[in-house]
C-alpha cells in the first residue's frame, strides 16, 4: 500500500520557468535528495528493505485544463487519480518504493507535484520530511544533513517472524467494488459546534480530530449497514501513527446491534490513545519496543476478517505539509486518496479541517446524504485561487 499526497501550486512563482527546466531541477534535486534517503531508492525483501540503489519512477504528463478551472469544478475528488504515480493494486514488494508524477496545466497555469511512497517504511510524517528536504533543495540547494532512520537499539529484528503485514487496500475491500472519494470541509464554528456535543464526563475537552473522527465514523458505519443485506459484525477504527517503519494502532470497536454516539466514540479513542501512548513509553524505557510493535501488528491481523468494517483513519493536522514550497510558493491546495481510509488536514488557511475520505461508491452515495453529516460538513466545495 502507498502513501499518496498531491501538491497543487498556481503559476506565479512559474512565469519564467519552461516545464523541461522545471522538470530537470525536479529530477535533479531528487536524485540528489534520495541519497540522503536511500532506503526510498531500495527495494522490498521479506521483511527488510534492500538498499540496492534501484531509484524511483519520476513522471511527467501534460493537460490542457487551466488550474483554476480544475479546482473550482472539482467535484468528484476521484478526478485526482489522474495525478498520481500510482494506482490501487500496485503492490511496493514488486514497484518502487518511492513514484512521482509532475503534471503541467494548460498555459502554464500551474503544477501537480504528486509523491506515493510504500506505507511499509513511510508514514505521513516521514514522507513529509522527505518532500520538505526534496523540495529545500530543488529551492535552495541545501538539505538536511541530519537524517535519522529507526535504527535496531530502538526497533531491534526478532530472530524469528511468522507474522504477516497487515491487508492492504486490495484486500480489505473487495477488489470487485468501486470506490469513490470525497472531500468534507469543516468550518472553524461548526467544528466549535461538533467538540460540543462530543464533550462528556470522561472527556470534558475533545479535540477536533476526536470530533471529527467520531462523526465521519458514525456516518460511514451507517452507510455501510443500511447497504448490506447481512448484518455486519463489530466495526472497527484503526488510528495510526508512526515514524519512518515503525507502526503503532488503536483499536475503538462497536457493535453492529448499537448506535454510535460521538461522545462515547471519542472517549474511546481517547482511552486508547492514552493507553497506548503509556505503552510506548513503558516499552521504550524498557527497551522492549520492538516486541510490542510486533504485538499491536499480531492485534491488527487478528482482527482483519471479510465480515468486518474496517476504516483506517490517520490525522495530518499538526503536520505543515503547506509550508512545502518548491521555489513556486505554497501549494494552494494539498490532496491525499487511498481504498478505505479517512485522512483529517487542515486547510490552507488553517481555520478549517479537511476530511478526504474513500469508501465504496454504494456507501459513499448515502454517506453524503446523512443530515448528521451535512450538519457540520461542506461537501467538495470549489477550491479558489
Amino acid at each position: 500500500m502507498y502513501v499518496p499526497v498531491i501538491f497543487f501550486y498556481k503559476a506565479e512563482h512559474l512565469a519564467t520557468m519552461s516545464p523541461q527546466i522545471i522538470s530537470g531541477k525536479l529530477k535533479t534535486s531528487l536524485s540528489q535528495t534520495l541519497s540522503r534517503f536511500y532506503p526510498l531508492a531500495g527495494r522490498i525483501k521479506g521483511l527488510s528493505v534492500s538498499c540496492n540503489d534501484e531509484g524511483a519512477v519520476f513522471t511527467e504528463a501534460r493537460t490542457d485544463l487551466l488550474l483554476s478551472d480544475f479546482l473550482e469544478n472539482m467535484v468528484n475528488m476521484d478526478s485526482l487519480d489522474r495525478f498520481s504515480p500510482t494506482t490501487i493494486g500496485d503492490s511496493p514488494t514488486e514497484w518502487p518504493l518511492l513514484s512521482v508524477k509532475v503534471t503541467f496545466f494548460g498555459s502554464g497555469s500551474g503544477v501537480a507535484v504528486s509523491v506515493s511512497v510504500s506505507h511499509r517504511i513511510c508514514d505521513a510524517a516521514s514522507l513529509l520530511t522527505f518532500v520538505t528536504d526534496w523540495a529545500t533543495t530543488t529551492a535552495k540547494g541545501k538539505s538536511n544533513d541530519t537524517i535519522h532512520f529507526a535504527e535496531t537499539t530502538i526497533y531491534p529484528p526478532p530472530d524469528h517472524v511468522s507474522l504477516q503485514f497487515p491487508p492492504t487496500d486490495s484486500n480489505i475491500v473487495n477488489s470487485t467494488s468501486k470506490c469513490v472519494t470525497n472531500r468534507l470541509v469543516f468550518e472553524s464554528t461548526k467544528i466549535a459546534e461538533l467538540k460540543r456535543k462530543a464533550a462528556s464526563e470522561s472527556v470534558h475537552v475533545p479535540t477536533r480530530v476526536e470530533a471529527i473522527s467520531a462523526l465521519v465514523l458514525k456516518c460511514a458505519r451507517n452507510a455501510s449497514r443500511s447497504n448490506s443485506v447481512v448484518p455486519r459484525i463489530p466495526s472497527t477504527l484503526l488510528s495510526r501513527d508512526a515514524i519512518g517503519n515503525l507502526h503503532t494502532s488503536f483499536f475503538v470497536k462497536k457493535d453492529a446491534e448499537n448506535d454510535l454516539d460521538i461522545f462515547e466514540t471519542v472517549a474511546a479513542f481517547r482511552k486508547a490513545k492514552v493507553g497506548v501512548n503509556e505503552m510506548i513509553k513503558e516499552n521504550l524505557e524498557s527497551n522492549t519496543l520492538g516486541q510490542y510493535l510486533f504485538s499491536l501488528m499480531g492485534s491488527f491481523e487478528a482482527e482483519v476478517k471479510p465480515d468486518i468494517d474496517i476504516y483506517s483513519m490517520s490525522s495530518w493536522c499538526r503536520k505543515p505539509f503547506y509550508e512545502v514550497d518548491f521555489g513556486w510558493g505554497s501549494p494552494v491546495l494539498i490532496g491525499s486518496f487511498n481504498k478505505m481510509f479517512v485522512w483529517l488536514m487542515v486547510s490552507k488557511d488553517g481555520d478549517c479541517v479537511e476530511v478526504w475520505i474513500g469508501l465504496p461508491e454504494q456507501d459513499m452515495h448515502t454517506f453524503l446524504r446523512d443530515q448528521d453529516l451535512l450538519a457540520y460538513a461542506i461537501v467538495n466545495p470549489p477550491v479558489l485561487i
